[in-house]
């Protein structure tokens, strides 16, 4: 059983940012969606450690979902629905706990690069942010409820426009954008080349030209990005995206 199902109150909504019948995530099931995430992630990281390994992909995977998902949405937080509660104690609890998520994510990051490995001293550190993840989810839960019904608090998808599913869709050497909304596509693929590290290469597939993103990616980052098509129509392209390395 995962850390996200032994929490009470918190729903474990379906893998996408909407519920079967539609509607938009409340912030009590987006909270879900993100501790059932962070958990497998965190469950696999442990397996390898169990075994005295070190497990280099579980932890850049965990890293990853932990600054894309899981910081963004307490960003998101304190600067779209903090301001519409009255300031409290409880509050600034809340964003004291944010502070504990970002240095707990931190010190998992120094682990990574550190010269001496010790699997039990990851597995200990991994084990103390999935604890107070879902030990700040339910506090959290229970505060924004002073003020409105349990779990009637909107999702910051909602507020934001970035569903939480463009995670998904995006990570790996590639994405078919294709598979998004067209009023999507220049937001999300944007969204996750700008987390391109210098040197890494991104291949876009569409069944048409994605030249918009090009113009979007040197509006916002201009000469940082090289875009060269591997397929140039007049059914299918495929362009690959390169970050430049930062000039010497």
């Amino acid at each position: 059983m995962t850390a996200a199902e032994q929490t009470p109150g918190l729903e474990l909504p379906p893998a996408g940012d909407a519920t079967p019948d539609d509607r938009p995530l409340t912030l009590s099931e987006e909270h879900g969606l993100l501790l059932r995430q962070v958990a497998v992630r965190a469950e696999e990281l442990l397996a390898v450690t169990a075994d005295g390994g070190w497990p280099a992909q579980e932890l850049q995977a965990l890293l990853t979902y932990m600054r894309v998902e899981v910081l963004r949405q307490a960003v998101d937080e304190e600067r779209l629905l903090f301001p519409s509660y009255a300031r409290s104690a409880a509050l600034e609890r809340l964003g004291r706990d944010h502070t504990v998520l970002h240095l707990l994510t931190e010190t998992l990051a120094t682990s990574a690069t550190a010269d001496a490995r010790v699997p039990a001293d990851l597995a200990a550190t991994t084990r103390e942010l999935l604890a107070h993840l879902e030990r700040h989810l339910g506090n959290e839960e229970a505060v924004l409820a002073t003020q409105g019904p349990r779990g009637q608090a909107p999702g910051t998808t909602v507020l934001t426009h970035r569903p939480h599913a463009w995670f998904g869709l995006s990570e790996g050497g590639g994405m078919d954008l294709d598979g998004l909304p067209a009023a999507q596509v220049v937001n999300a693929v944007a969204d996750r080349l700008l987390r391109l590290s210098p040197g890494e290469r991104f291949e876009l597939r569409s069944s048409t030209d994605p030249y918009a993103i090009w113009q979007r990616m040197n509006r916002i980052r201009p000469g940082d990005y090289g875009f060269d098509y591997l397929q140039d129509g007049p059914d299918r392209w495929r362009v690959q995206v390169t970050r430049r390395p930062a000039p010497a």
